[in-house]
């Protein structure tokens, strides 16, 4: 080989090594850099141990291979599950639950570390189960339903008291349904139909009430007004028997009154014979 084209091989060698670490020396750079998006922090793991200061959004770089980076969300989530109870008077309730939580963002790498990334089932579900199974254990199947914002209320608060434990805020909770037993819920319906039952009998025994009450106000008032108009006029005739025994021309005065003005045919007296007053006509 001569001397000229073993220079040329060696300018390719040299060229080719050179491209490849070029190209090695980009895939290092591009594999080292990496971004969190917009509600998420990252922990950043150097040889599979944990960095305590959370990483934020942005761009950030890495040491390739020895350094690798775990996404969270820190946004709020929502669950949406049933827990299975048995209340106080050991009657069988499925509760529908909502839940609204989120991550305390800072402690992110310390949620990591202690449950890792799967803390939903790990942690927020079982939690659920436990907490609901604890608070209708003290209430009737009944009571859970005419007392739902106190059952909200004890639930809600140790929750929060349980998952704050494990760097977890709830946002919200609700109850969203309470599901009875078929037999429980036959008898449910069969006191509310007895209530209903009741509470017409019971207006329709007002309204008889209130009737006979008016009959009974009718007739006394009829009673006495009757006593009124009786004793007006029994007044009446003792005020004029009196007026008539004091001044006898006042019966005269009566009879002149009511007098047609025609006179009679006949009249006569004890020793009077009878004349026809109209025979001289």
């Amino acid at each position: 080989m001569r001397k000229e084209e073993t220079v040329d091989v060696s300018k390719f060698f040299i060229l080719a090594v050179v491209v490849v670490l070029l190209f090695v020396g980009m895939i290092v750079v591009f594999s080292g850099v990496y971004t969190i998006s917009a509600g998420e922090r990252g922990v950043l793991l150097t040889w599979g141990k944990p960095s305590m200061e959370a990483i934020d959004e942005g761009l950030h770089f890495k040491f390739p291979v020895a350094q690798t980076v775990k996404k969270m969300e820190v946004r709020t989530q929502k669950l949406q599950t049933t827990a299975s109870a048995a209340s106080r008077d050991l009657q069988d309730v499925q509760t529908a639950i909502a839940l609204n939580f989120h991550v305390n963002p800072s402690d992110v790498p310390r949620l990591y570390q202690e449950v890792g990334t799967h803390y939903i089932d790990r942690v927020i579900a079982p939690s659920i189960q436990e907490t609901v199974k604890a608070v209708q254990a003290d209430f009737t199947a009944e009571e859970l339903v005419t007392k739902r914002p106190e059952v909200k209320r004890q639930i809600q608060e140790r929750l929060t008291e349980r998952l704050s434990k494990y760097y977890i805020v709830i946002d919200d909770f609700n109850i969203e349904n309470f599901q009875f037993s078929a037999s429980f819920n036959a008898a449910i319906e069969a006191k509310q139909v007895a209530e209903q039952e009741a509470l017409k009998a019971e207006r329709e025994l007002d309204r008889i009430k209130v009737e006979a009450e008016q009959e009974v106000t009718k007739a006394q008032a009829d009673k006495q007004s009757k006593i009124l108009r009786a004793e007006g006029e029994a007044e009446s005739i003792r005020i004029q028997s009196s007026a008539l025994q004091q001044n006898k021309d006042i019966l005269q005065l009566r009879w002149i009154e009511k007098w047609s003005g025609t006179l009679p045919q006949y009249m006569g007296g004890d020793a009077t014979p009878l004349l026809n007053l109209n025979s001289g006509q």
